[in-house]
């Protein structure tokens, strides 16, 4: 390598041709930085083709005009050939097909000559954190809502808000179309706009951290809260309304503070009542932190509210506002209503809330409430009638408590404990009630069994006898029935934004879920009035995720699997009505065919072996393309390790992984391993994890080392480099710091390095707080274990973007003081201006061909360290 590139030579323990040549070691070629980039560009301009081309965000429209030739009109988000920025989009799809003929549907544009992304691709700080938070890698429009019935869209671009219509039950109109700007008197941002469903003329958004609403008709704009005083100094500014924090937007994948009710009640003069659930937040006793800002010119820091494992999380309530408008919709008044009791009164140990919403009759506004250990789990139906216009320090509150009218209480209809964690989910389907006195509803459980599966669940509302001394009792309903509809070890799939879909007419209930291997997503369908068979409709083989449309007569799924990058097809379900559980899918269009694959991908061989855990753990390998018959090749650990993370499935690893391919390609064999930790596994599985981050997940990973190396012969055990990225990071640095004599290289991607500075969300869950579990934070933390780490220079790297909010530059800052006082080698790779994920193409073409480089060489005796390696292996066994 060129002398004045330092960057390479933490790469020099993995191959050096200077050294006597083990006759049995295949030594990979080397390459410049020019030439290194060349490649990257190559792989890039392939990634580039296919990454985030795919629709997504599906919505079926029923067409009710029978006399055209379609049946559906399949709204979506996706990036047009040649365009560079999402956009919204919509196909027709046919009532009838040539089965002889592959039909491949049209992507048709819904807005005329329109530019999403603000100009030069710059967001506001509040877009850039939300990107962050939603891990987005698109531009231009990235969510939308839609109200049926009138058929409004309305969507987040350019900086502002813009809406319009397709027509809706009264047809749909031709496209494209100009969107509607909607004008707006706030100074700042508009984030989070919503519609009301009762009355799409009014809107919802966030502004300056309150709630405003406004009439896209008449254009009558209105504040609804008051909490934000628009302080500079974020410390006398604390308190926010209708917006979900840090801590719930990245830790519970929440990303909204407020709930429209999906009801309108009308007035005897012809007005209107409309009403919103939301979250007030006041932050005053959460650690105000400095992270570097984007403008580093300025010499500034951004100020953030970060609750730090242990310390004090946000005071959090649920409010109500009310908006009251006259006849011809303008507002007449709008009214703040508080609980009846403080927020921690009614519910004692409630630290999150987790989600929230309204049934469907808007009878009652719903929430899931965490503690603070994430042991405990309550659903919760709340009255509107129990927010009334009285302040929380009233001190006619027992008056305005006994004056409720009867059955004005909470009713916690479902409970959870566990001894591990509560997995936070996206599953709740109430049923309209039939009955005042017991509400039925969907609802997926992971504590009962350790595996996600669906109940149907009927809960009784027991109504207290007097509501005086409301806080002293348990507002615990008894369950009447609970009918197990899935059950064995596999997993519903109910994280991340996963849905169900559910059949009221023919009790049917459409999920996804893991039933005939955790390698593979498929859609399925069961009954929930008679439980027994469970229907697969996607084909074996693939990975599925899958959208049913909104009468349950089509589904769309973008699949793939290691060898086929992802497809998008739509499904019709063909059979007798009698028997709708045994409908069949029948292919109908394809909205997307694969496209090929660069020439030099090879798919990763999946595999899997017992391990001494007791359980079966899954990898893939990338073998080296330039395989030698009794050569040894140097290997690469992939790892991530962490829970809610599962790398290794049967999908495409074409785009997010195509640097594996990469580096195989190159000479290298890439190992990916998914140890205990990581999901879909069930609880036990990822609750390995408990209280010992960092204890058990390296020895995982080195066991199906050892496996990979004993079954493909080819690995060369003495030439092992780790690398990750977040959790990836920590372990690599783990793996250097227990398992020196194995990985000769560890490049750790923005660690976590001590655990006592990461938020409250994440690290509470999975270690307690840290007066609980000193030794498990004292050993899971590596900056603390730095005079274990080797004494040779080139072997550790550590890279981290510097304005990262979420794992902060402290982390690796800390780390690199202790290495420094302990005497230790490191090199150091910062990204200036990017966060915690990299986003600038420039930032990641520098990173991968750090990687590539970090990957070549080494100025250590080979034999020596084989001989040290196979000392460390035996060991192990």
């Amino acid at each position: 390598f060129p002398s004045h590139n330092t960057t390479v030579k933490i790469g020099r323990v993995l191959f050096n041709s200077s050294m006597e040549d083990v006759p049995s070691q295949f030594f990979v070629e080397k390459h410049s930085w020019d030439g290194l980039r060349e490649i990257i560009h190559g792989s890039r301009k392939y990634s580039g083709m296919i990454i985030n081309k795919a629709p997504h965000d599906f919505q079926f429209v029923q067409k009710h005009d029978d006399s055209g030739p379609h049946s559906h009109r399949l709204y979506y988000l996706g990036m047009p050939y040649g365009s560079r920025e999402n956009s919204l989009l919509y196909s027709e799809i046919p009532k009838k097909i040539r089965k002889e003929a592959l039909l491949v549907l049209s992507w048709k544009q819904m807005l005329d000559h329109f530019q999403a992304t603000p100009h030069h691709g710059v967001y506001s700080r509040e877009e850039e954190l939300l990107r962050e938070r939603k891990r987005l890698g698109v531009f231009g429009i990235t969510s939308y809502d839609y109200h049926a019935q009138s058929g409004l869209f309305l969507f987040q671009a350019s900086n502002s808000l813009f809406y319009c219509h397709d027509g809706g039950h009264n047809g749909f109109i031709a496209a494209p179309m100009k969107p509607v700007e909607i004008k707006t008197q706030c100074s700042g941002i508009r984030m989070d706009p919503k519609i009301c469903p009762g009355d799409p003329s009014f809107i919802a958004f966030i502004n300056n951290n309150d709630l405003w609403v406004t009439n896209i008709e008449s254009g009558e704009e209105r504040r609804l809260t008051f909490c934000h005083k628009g302080l500079n100094n974020i410390k006398d500014d604390p308190k926010s309304a209708g917006v979900a924090t840090f801590v719930i937007q990245e830790e519970f994948d929440r990303f909204t503070g407020y709930w429209w009710c999906p009801t309108v009640s009308e007035d005897a003069d012809g007005g209107k009542t409309l009403q919103l659930l939301y979250e007030e937040v006041d932050e005053s006793e959460v650690e105000i932190i400095h992270v570097p800002s984007p403008a580093l010119e300025e010499r500034k820091a951004d100020v953030y509210r970060y609750p730090r494992t242990g310390s004090k999380n946000p005071q959090i309530s649920l409010k109500l506002v009310e908006i009251r408008t006259d006849e011809d919709g303008e507002i007449v008044s709008t009214q703040i209503k508080e609980l009846v009791l403080p927020f921690k009164t009614l519910f004692p140990g409630v630290e999150y809330i987790a989600r929230a919403g309204w049934t469907r009759d808007g009878k009652y506004a719903w929430a899931v409430l965490l503690d603070r250990s994430q042991q405990k789990l309550q659903l919760v139906l709340i009255p509107p009638a129990l927010f009334l216009r009285v302040g929380m320090e009233d001190p006619q509150w027992e008056e305005h408590v006994a004056a409720m009218p009867e059955g004005v209480q909470p009713f916690i209809i479902h409970e959870e404990v566990t001894d591990i964690w509560i997995n936070v989910h996206d599953i709740f389907y109430p049923f309209n009630q039939t009955n005042n006195d017991e509400i039925t509803f969907l609802w997926v459980n992971e504590s009962k069994t350790g595996f996600c599966h669906l109940y149907r669940v009927t809960s009784l509302l027991q109504v207290r006898d007097t509501m005086t001394s409301m806080s002293k009792y348990d507002f615990k309903c008894p369950i009447k029935e609970e009918v197990t509809l899935t059950s064995g070890e596999w997993e519903v799939l109910a994280r991340h934004g996963s849905k169900i879909w559910v059949n009221e007419d023919t009790k049917l209930v459409y999920f996804q879920g893991t039933k005939d291997t955790p390698l593979e997503h498929h859609l399925y369908v069961a009954s929930y009035e008679s439980p027994g068979d469970i229907v697969r409709l996607t084909k074996s083989g693939f990975s599925h995720s899958c959208s049913v449309s909104q009468n349950f007569d089509m589904f769309i799924s973008h699949y793939s699997n290691v060898s086929t990058p992802p497809c998008v097809h739509v499904y019709k379900l063909v059979g007798s009505d009698s028997d709708p559980l045994h409908k069949e899918p029948e292919f109908w269009a394809s909205m997307m065919e694969a496209a090929g694959c660069p020439a030099d991908y090879v798919p990763p061989e999946i595999f899997s072996f017992p391990a001494k855990s007791g359980f079966e753990l899954y990898g893939m390998l990338y073998k080296p393309h330039n395989l030698k018959p009794g050569k040894k090749h140097p290997a690469i650990l992939f790892v991530y390790g962490g829970p809610q993370v599962q790398l290794v499935n049967n999908s495409y690893k074409g785009v997010k992984y195509l640097r594996l391919n990469t580096l195989a390609s190159l000479g290298y064999a890439v190992v990916v391993i998914d140890g205990r930790g990581s999901c879909q596994r069930g609880l036990k599985f990822e609750g390995a994890l408990k209280n010992k981050m960092g204890q058990v997940e390296i020895e995982d990973q080195v066991e199906g080392l050892q496996y990979v190396a004993d079954k493909y012969k080819f690995i060369d055990l003495s030439r092992v480099a780790i690398h990750g990225w977040s959790y990836g990071g920590f372990l690599s640095l783990m793996g250097l710091i227990h398992r020196p004599n194995v990985f000769k290289v560890a490049v750790a991607g923005a660690p976590v390095t001590v655990w006592m500075a990461y938020d409250t969300g994440y690290t509470e869950r999975y270690m307690d707080v840290p007066e609980n579990n000193l030794l498990g934070y004292e050993a899971g933390s590596v900056a603390l274990h730095v005079d274990k780490l080797p004494n040779e220079p080139n072997r550790l790297l550590i890279l981290h973007g510097f304005l990262d909010e979420n794992v902060h530059f402290f982390h690796t800052n800390f780390l690199v003081s202790q290495l420094i006082r302990a005497g230790k080698p490191y090199q150091l790779q910062i990204y200036p201006n990017e966060r915690h994920s990299i986003r600038c193409p420039e930032s990641g073409e520098h990173y991968e061909i750090t990687l590539l480089c970090n990957s070549q060489e080494t100025d250590l005796s080979q034999n020596v360290q084989r001989r040290a390696c196979q000392q460390s292996f035996n060991r192990f066994d």
